[in-house]
């Protein structure tokens, strides 16, 4: 069996949370650009991998792994790192929290991108879908926030998890997308806690080099702006 662990990837998509994972744990990779302008990722090639056309998936020597929050913890239960080890008493609340983010809040959070695919092209029903998938995405915010005050070791920026990586990348795009709609309902200084994670992150050697692999810019989670990748498109 192949044991080259290969990221089938577009720039600022989903599996840039992947990527700073496996930089953060030190898991040599390769990536595969999944060509979004041509819209490779629903090529019969790419369904392959991810039968659902979305990005990412992971090439592993256990198979072909699709769903972030499933990629996540198959890096970290591999890797001894990155997560709380099972048996172990932080074990369960990471577990919940990991998969309310993976389940909920970006769930709720891509709903806001692509209204269209859940209530058609109506543009009124597609603003009222936005408004209240950000009323929900607020209360996530705040709940996320008194648990970061908390300061489970699992949410620390100079020891991260993958859950960290996570958390911050979804707030990343909160703050630039959809490109094309109004964004002031969200501001980071909302969360002082969730920001200050964002702070220590971005001190990262794993995010200094993904910055560089995906034109992130100098402060891709505090003050982030769009990407100019080296190759490919987030969009």
């Amino acid at each position: 069996m192949d044991r080259e662990i290969r990221l089938h990837y577009a720039p600022d998509n989903a599996s840039l949370i992947v990527r700073l994972a496996m930089l953060e744990l030190g898991i040599d990779h390769r990536t595969v650009l999944v060509d979004r302008a041509a819209k490779a990722q629903s090529s019969p090639i790419y369904r392959l991998l991810n039968p659902h056309g979305l990005i990412p998936a992971l090439e592993t020597p256990d198979g072909v792994i699709f769903e972030t929050g499933a990629i996540l913890l198959w890096l970290a239960d591999n890797a001894g790192r990155g997560a709380p080890a099972i048996g172990t008493s932080d074990r369960t609340q990471f577990l919940a929290w990991l998969f309310f983010v993976s389940n909920t809040l970006h769930t709720d959070l891509r709903t806001t991108f692509y209204p269209m695919h859940y209530v058609g092209g109506v543009p009124e029903m597609q603003s009222a879908l936005r408004q209240t998938q950000r009323s929900r995405i607020c209360n996530h915010l705040a709940t996320l926030e008194e648990l970061a005050a908390s300061t489970p070791v699992w949410l620390d920026g100079s020891q991260p998890s993958v859950l960290c990586y996570y958390i911050a990348c979804l707030l990343r795009w909160m703050a630039l997308y959809p490109q094309d709609d109004d964004r002031s309902w969200f501001a980071l200084s909302d969360t002082p806690h969730l920001a200050a994670l964002l702070v220590a992150l971005e001190n990262r050697e794993a995010v200094k080099t993904a910055q560089h692999a995906e034109g992130l810019g100098p402060t891709p989670f505090t003050a982030p702006t769009y990407c100019s990748p080296p190759e490919g498109s987030a969009t």
